[in-house]
């Protein structure tokens, strides 16, 4: 790990979820994030101790486990104080919900692993608890009520407001909780200028090519998910229909994931009058309007 300046007080530490580390004076130190898990924690705080530096507080973009995964051990080590915004904050003071609501009940064992349950933390609303020099605004649709942040040298943080490139041509289908929220959020990303630090690709001053890429690949897995329900279909045969087409392999984290992001698809269709539903034999079935 190594810290990077990015402009005046602003630095981020390059990981496989960036790090964003911002300095309240010469030796105290606000995280935006932490990382996936108490090693990328502990990591951290040996790297900023070189520096002499003292983590003080911890702002949270969102709740995901890859995001929050460090906040337990930074916090227990330094008493900082976590902020987070609404919904976000309760997931992260009990994680448990997060497997919760993407399996719709109490997860089977295997959904409270660290990729989707991290450590609890003590967080508290960042609304008015926010140092002056710093900034958050809504960027949502990936999550409930994810942040991003603005520091005062015009660097922008913006969590998972959009997915890599690299991630969307691996994976193809990246996780969403809404889709029109998260549609107006690209919108609203155009508006802003700056330096960007986006949580999963490299620093950059420009987001409208991979602002389009993100709309793009949205509206194709919708117009796909379209296709397959012009002849009616569960739910269960349109996600094994999704993963097939997009060659994607089945297991237990790809199933709530993958499959509460079709749900949200199968939302978005809805509300826009593509498909409706209906029951049969006991089973729900979606369809495309004719």
């Amino acid at each position: 790990m190594k810290l990077i300046n990015i402009k005046g007080n602003t630095y981020y530490i390059p990981n496989n979820t960036n790090i964003g580390v911002y300095k309240i004076n010469e030796n105290e130190v606000y995280l935006i994030d932490t990382g996936n898990d108490t090693d990328c924690g502990k990591k951290i705080l040996k790297l900023l101790d070189s520096l002499n530096l003292k983590v003080v507080g911890i702002i949270n973009t969102h709740s995901h486990a890859d995001h929050i995964g460090g906040n337990k051990v930074i916090q227990d080590r330094t008493s900082a104080t976590i902020l987070a915004h609404d919904i976000e904050r309760l997931i992260i003071e009990f994680p448990i919900l997060e497997p919760t609501i993407l399996y719709g009940s109490k997860p089977l064992k295997e959904l409270t692993n660290k990729f989707l349950c991290a450590k609890a933390s003590n967080v508290i609303e960042i609304q008015n608890n926010l140092k002056n020099e710093l900034e958050y605004f809504s960027l949502p649709g990936h999550s409930f009520t994810q942040i991003g942040i603005k520091t005062k040298d015009n660097v922008y943080f913006l969590g998972d407001a959009l997915a890599s490139y690299d991630a969307i041509t691996k994976y193809q289908i990246f996780f969403l909780q809404d889709v029109s929220k998260y549609l107006d959020t690209l919108e609203y990303l155009k508006t802003l200028k700056g330096v960007f630090v986006i949580s999963h690709s490299p620093l950059t001053s420009n987001l409208n090519d991979l602002i389009e890429i993100n709309k793009n690949k949205i509206l194709e897995i919708a117009s796909n998910i379209l296709k397959i329900c012009e002849t009616p279909k569960t739910l269960e045969t349109i996600l094994q229909e999704i993963f097939t087409l997009y060659n994607l392999n089945m297991n237990i984290n790809q199933y709530v994931l993958i499959g509460s992001t079709i749900k949200a698809y199968l939302t978005y269709l809805y509300e826009n009058e593509k498909i409706t539903y209906y029951f049969k034999d006991n089973k729900m079935f979606f369809a495309k309007n004719i």
